[in-house]
């Protein structure tokens, strides 16, 4: 009798543990096929990400070295608008925008694979395809998503490449888009003209292995005086979910200059400097007026 008491009780507990396996496993696959939904949310959560979200410009950057999470707000906030639901924006209605990669494969690998991640699958209209199947976007090359948004229409986004060229970017008018790294400075103006009747938002997510080219001088800068330009940077210590003592570890192993742009996110020395000590935010103070004596 006793026996088939503790065989009970130890039965009643592999049950209680099998159910509680089961539950977790479901939550986190709900996690993982509802991220959006879990973005820096709970007790964890990316500050800056966040001050990116948050931010009211309409050209808005991230320079942030590896694994910072920058890639990871520029596909969030897409998702946003596209859904319709921005948190920290008004969006009124259907959107039509482009994610701009360097190229095909970049974009493949990086900003459309974040992109999906986001976008719950019922969520998901129609996907036309460059190359590959629809029905496995993720190994292919993606044209488009038409997202179902909450206003009961479709959004778009559209993926496109660098490597295209300039005309590529011509004709159409967008709400936004985003660069994912550095576009070249002919493709970004013309991205600028194609959000302009919109009122449209601008955004990119990047490390500056490219030194101190025109992002430099007109994002970071902002040599006009723009007053929606907006930039910030990201390093490994912003990122809470980077294990602290790999984060040093490599940061031990690394040459100075790919410290400051690989962790930091800074702006590579282009080595065309006479000077390359030359620091705008040290060394330069703003006009005066000098007194004459009289």
């Amino acid at each position: 009798m006793e026996e088939n008491t503790e065989t009970k009780k130890i039965t009643e507990v592999e049950e209680i543990l099998r159910r509680l396996v089961v539950n977790r496993k479901l939550r986190e696959a709900y996690r993982r096929n509802n991220r959006l939904a879990f973005y820096n949310t709970g007790e964890t959560v990316h500050r800056k990400q966040l001050e990116f979200h948050r931010c009211p410009k309409r050209n808005r950057w991230v320079f942030g070295g590896n694994r910072t999470g920058k890639t990871e707000c520029g596909a969030a906030e897409t998702a946003w608008l596209l859904r319709g639901n921005h948190p920290y924006r008004k969006v009124k209605g259907a959107v039509v925008g482009w994610a701009v990669s360097v190229s095909y494969g970049a974009g493949r690998e990086v900003a459309q694979k974040k992109l999906l991640s986001y976008l719950n699958p019922e969520w998901i209209a129609s996907v036309g395809m460059l190359k590959g199947a629809r029905k496995g976007p993720d190994g292919g090359i993606v044209d488009y998503i038409a997202v179902k948004n909450v206003f009961g229409t479709l959004s778009y986004v559209y993926f496109k490449s660098c490597e295209a060229g300039r005309e590529k970017f011509q004709g159409s008018s967008l709400d936004f888009v985003w660069f994912d790294e550095e576009p070249p400075e002919d493709v970004y103006e013309e991205c600028r003209m194609r959000v302009f009747d919109r009122k449209g938002d601008i955004y990119g997510t990047m490390t500056p292995l490219k030194g101190m080219t025109y992002i430099y001088d007109k994002i970071y800068l902002n040599v006009a005086e723009d007053p929606q330009v907006w930039c910030e940077f990201m390093e490994w210590a912003d990122n809470p979910y980077l294990d602290r003592e790999e984060t040093e570890r490599l940061s031990g192993v690394l040459d100075a200059d790919t410290l400051r742009t690989r962790r930091y996110g800074d702006f590579a020395d282009s080595g065309e400097r006479v000077y390359p000590e030359f620091d705008e935010r040290v060394h330069v103070i703003s006009p005066f007026v000098r007194a004459i004596k009289v």
